[in-house]
């Protein structure tokens, strides 16, 4: 099976822009690397090691004036229009012309996996390629490891707004508690709060290939059991004390009422998947139920998180 890839170039300015607009038109996963590696500011027809690329660590900004971003896509009809239309309506953010070409998966998976090394996200939180460990040195804390290799419900913690969700986990006492993840992908953010504490957690989402992905992490990390999915149409039966929605500033506001009455009275509350400027509409819309703290920013990316004052 095939994969496309859209390659484009552009300063380092316009990045969170063409993030944006990549993950609005469906892309699985986003990268970013210096097009020098490919020609002076000139695309090539893309190559499988390609693939190998990452986005940069947690904290971390590219250090390059252009950045060549690439996306990638599920080849089909519906995904090859959706890049093309999205490559259209970027072109004038660009440096150079877009490029698409298809990709085998297998070979994207395995050059993937050469690359990507554990990563910690606030005190004691991992996130690991299955078989690997954190380094021997990080023994205190006691490390929590999430074992997780990258698949077609894109979701590892490379990039900043799941991060953010990380870190935040990390830092509440989920022990015993009841946890929503809300557009779970990979079900990363739902099983990193099980191995911390959580007693119970719902992964909801749209796509049935994401529930998939997420079962079998579950699976991959002991915490099955403690998981349930569900897609977006099936209506929780009860609300949680802890929620988390890392999607985009858009679907964050559509979702306001749904999400609200998700939480139990005084549940903790993080949004992320939304740039600094999207900032105020997303209080707006979650502000008569939600107080909110002081949003966390990361590479232009801002996590919202807070404490529900409603009952329901």
């Amino acid at each position: 099976m095939s994969w496309l890839q859209l390659a484009l170039i552009a300063a380092r300015d316009q990045v969170p822009l063409l993030e944006v607009v990549l993950e609005n038109a469906g892309a699985l996963a986003v990268t970013l690397d210096d097009p020098e590696d490919h020609g002076p500011y000139q695309p090539e027809m893309l190559r499988p090691a390609d693939l190998s690329l990452l986005e940069p660590a947690p904290g971390a900004m590219p250090l390059w004036a252009l950045v060549r971003v690439t996306a990638l896509f599920e080849d089909c009809p519906e995904a090859r229009a959706s890049a093309e239309q999205a490559a259209t309506l970027l072109r004038d953010s660009l440096a150079a012309p877009a490029t698409l070409e298809a990709l085998a998966d297998q070979v994207w998976e395995r050059a993937w996996l050469e690359h990507w090394r554990p990563q910690r996200f606030g005190h004691r939180l991992w996130v690991c390629p299955h078989e690997q460990a954190p380094p021997a040195a990080s023994t205190m804390p006691p490390p929590v490891i999430v074992s997780l290799d990258p698949g077609l419900a894109f979701g590892t913690g490379s990039h900043p707004t799941t991060a953010l969700c990380l870190a935040w986990l990390d830092s509440l006492d989920l022990r015993g508690k009841t946890v929503i993840d809300y557009g779970c992908g990979s079900g990363i953010l739902a099983i990193a709060a099980l191995k911390l504490g959580a007693a119970q957690a719902l992964a909801i989402d749209y796509d049935p290939q994401a529930l998939t992905a997420t079962l079998s992490n579950a699976q991959a990390n002991g915490v099955a059991d403690r998981l349930q999915v569900q897609d977006t149409e099936t209506k929780p039966t009860r609300p949680a004390e802890v929620v988390v929605a890392n999607i985009l500033a858009g679907i964050l506001i559509e979702l306001a009422p749904t999400l609200t009455n998700l939480c139990t009275a005084n549940a903790q509350v993080a949004l992320s998947g939304l740039l600094e400027p999207q900032i105020p509409p997303v209080l707006a819309a979650y502000r008569e139920h939600i107080t909110f703290a002081a949003p966390v920013i990361q590479n232009q990316w801002a996590l919202l998180s807070g404490q529900a004052h409603h009952s329901r």
